[in-house]
């Protein structure tokens, strides 16, 4: 801690918000460039979105809790169908599944990393807030303790500083990024006297010893206590309390430093990005100039849920990151829950909407699972909500977020415990859900792995609740969310040979431990779904016939110097490499810097060309000079190439 009552310690974390990306685009000809002639021009993509929303929170000390006024408000909201450069790369490069472990333990995290989510191909583990936390026994030891920030010393109840460290080099070693969830709009609501932290820190409502005091604050003046009351005012919504909890000034130079700080101690550790809790909350300004104090590039997400006619939305919030797309879920969940799935042939389209490179999709989060809302699904839905978790993962939209459970029936309970507020050891099925560990949700993440950027095609749906589409000529999937089964032929668009339903069965070696489904020449198939079931194939689950080539994993390392916001990228001849186009070109990690870092699954016995291109935060693409480099994979393995920027 500071010796000036100041902290130079790490901050804190926000709450839900992943890691933004850089815009993608290319020039066209001349040299240094691909050898295609005529590259893909500069992409637009401007999605627009809405803005408003306020996750629920806790109330003041003394009284009724109040934040579940905040998720009625949202549930409300969940009804309704010259900046700094950004400081996001991209998400997790071909693996780009994040999972979010809500309220798991350090611990439980780096084993499921090893276990679990690197081996099923999952790109990133989004974790709770980090930072010391308010501890309200009287209250329970509510979920939500955990977003009210009290200093930012890295001990909670998931674990201590050594632990999350721990955490994130089994995760890296795993070839999993981790992304903290960052609370940083604010500090602690108002409690007794006496009520202390996760790391025994004392504090009242805008003093905390070291870290900040009353001048650190917003007082907006405003309804008598300083609450937010209208949404439809941003100075309100940015100036004044969410629910009682001390509003920072992030306008100030301090408040910036010291959770820039904050930050910079969690990137020392190796975090890869972070979610920004509340980031509706905070001007646009206030979070770019956070950003471009930084360490280094970190893949930036935020929560601004969308509310219509509010001046605060979140298109504004594209140049410091990705956006949280909350429409996705309620559009899927009115779909699966009582709608039509045919309806969803456009999903992502919608006027309004995020573009597809800057959206995270998700069916449910730790907000909208406890909002009430009808049209919110959860696991509580059984098959239904797996169904919906399948088309997210198959859809060709947006990053996929899949929501990591517990159980509960009081929308304040805390996570499974050992008594005395410390986290139980995670056990699937005994109060944790592991919503990430069923079949369908794990091997869909494959699919998803394997079909990349590939364009959805072959559409057909009986017009109600039975839909059918491939992606590209690398995965199909038929949805059958109706009560009878579904007998047709589809064409899959996959190459002929027998595959793995991966729905019902896992590959090993070239056999299947499910049902199997035989491809023809034409690119056809004749299918059975069960009623409330599916069935997906994709090319990285052929096991025997078509004659293609096996994969190999392919790491590719490239020492490259950029400056802050500028990312590095890998584009080549062959499909799995864009085929030169920059849009599709795979983002490198700089978790390593200056070497950046990314796994490809290329296929076996196959010579290509490849270069790589460095994007600044305007979109302009710069590609290293000629000439191109070539390799030839071998028929089988995994094979690491170590370049250098030229």
């Amino acid at each position: 801690m500071g010796t000036s009552g100041r902290s130079v310690s790490a901050g804190r974390p926000l709450r839900a918000g992943r890691p933004g990306r850089t815009g993608g685009a290319g020039r066209t000809g001349g040299a240094g460039r691909a050898p295609s002639a005529g590259r893909v021009g500069r992409v637009g993509g401007a999605g627009r979105g809405g803005g408003a929303g306020n996750a629920g929170r806790v109330g003041r000390g003394g009284r009724a809790p109040r934040w579940l006024l905040a998720l009625g408000l949202l549930a409300g909201l969940l009804q309704v169908g010259p900046q700094a450069q950004p400081a996001a790369a991209t998400p997790p490069g071909s693996h780009q599944v994040i999972v979010h472990l809500f309220e798991w333990k350090w611990a439980d995290v780096g084993r499921e990393c090893t276990t679990v989510l690197g081996p099923k191909g999952y790109g990133g583990v989004q974790v709770s807030p980090p930072q010391e936390h308010v501890v309200l026994p009287d209250r329970g030891y509510p979920w939500w303790q955990r977003y009210q920030p009290i200093s930012y010393q890295l001990v909670t109840r998931s674990g201590n500083r050594q632990q999350f460290a721990d955490m994130v080099a089994a995760c890296h070693a795993a070839g999993v990024k981790v992304y903290a969830d960052a609370v940083i709009n604010h500090t602690a609501g108002s409690w007794p006297a006496g009520t202390v932290g996760s790391a025994g820190s004392t504090f009242s409502h805008y003093n905390y010893p070291g870290t900040y005091q009353t001048q650190d604050f917003h007082h907006c003046g405003r309804n008598g206590n300083d609450d937010i009351a209208n949404y439809g005012d941003a100075f309100e919504v940015q100036n004044c309390e969410l629910v009682d909890l001390a509003d920072l000034a992030t306008n100030a130079d301090y408040v910036r430093g010291r959770l820039a700080a904050y930050l910079n101690d969690l990137l020392a550790l190796g975090v890869d990005g972070f979610r920004v809790d509340a980031a509706k909350h905070m001007p646009v300004a206030d979070i770019a100039n956070i950003e471009s104090r930084l360490s280094r590039s970190a893949y930036v997400y935020q929560e601004v849920i969308f509310g219509a006619g509010e001046p605060i939305q979140p298109n504004q919030y594209e140049g410091n990151g990705d956006l949280l797309e909350f429409r996705y879920g309620t559009t899927i969940g009115s779909a699966f829950k009582g709608g039509q799935l045919a309806s969803l042939q456009s999903l992502g389209s919608q006027s309004g909407w995020e573009p597809s490179n800057k959206a995270l999709v998700f069916t449910d989060n730790h907000d909208t699972q406890r909002s009430g809302a009808g049209n919110i699904l959860t696991y509580k839905d059984g098959q239904t909500y797996t169904l919906a978790n399948v088309f997210e993962l198959a859809w060709p939209y947006g990053t996929p977020v899949i929501m990591s459970s517990f159980s509960f029936s009081n929308n304040d309970a805390g996570p499974p415990s050992n008594g005395g507020g410390t986290t139980a050891d995670v056990s699937c099925g005994n109060g944790w859900v592991c919503e990430h560990r069923q079949r369908p949700i794990q091997n869909m993440v494959g699919f998803r792995n394997a079909v990349g950027s590939a364009a959805m095609g072959n559409w057909w749906t009986n017009g109600n609740n039975q839909v059918a589409f491939s992606r590209g000529s690398a995965g199909f999937v038929a949805i059958n969310r109706e009560g009878g089964s579904l007998n047709r032929t589809f064409s899959t668009g996959l190459a002929a040979g027998t595959y793995c339903d991966v729905i019902h069965g896992d590959v090993s070696g070239n056999t299947c431990t499910g049902p199997t489904v035989v491809v023809n020449s034409a690119g056809q198939a004749t299918i059975t779904v069960n009623a409330m079931d599916a069935v997906a194939i994709h090319a990285g689950s052929l096991v025997s016939g078509g004659g293609g080539p096996s994969q190999v994993q392919v790491t590719f390392h490239e020492n490259a110097t950029t400056f802050f916001g500028q990312n590095v990228f890998l584009v080549g001849s062959i499909p799995a490499l864009g085929n030169w186009d920059p849009n599709a070109a795979i983002p490198l990690s700089a978790a390593t810097y200056p070497i950046w870092a990314a796994t490809a699954t290329l296929p076996g016995s196959t010579s290509f060309q490849y270069k790589y291109i460095k994007k600044n935060p305007d979109g302009a693409v710069i590609w290293e000079s000629d000439p191109n480099r070539s390799f030839t994979t071998p028929a089988s393995g995994a094979v690491t190439l170590n370049d250098t920027w030229r």
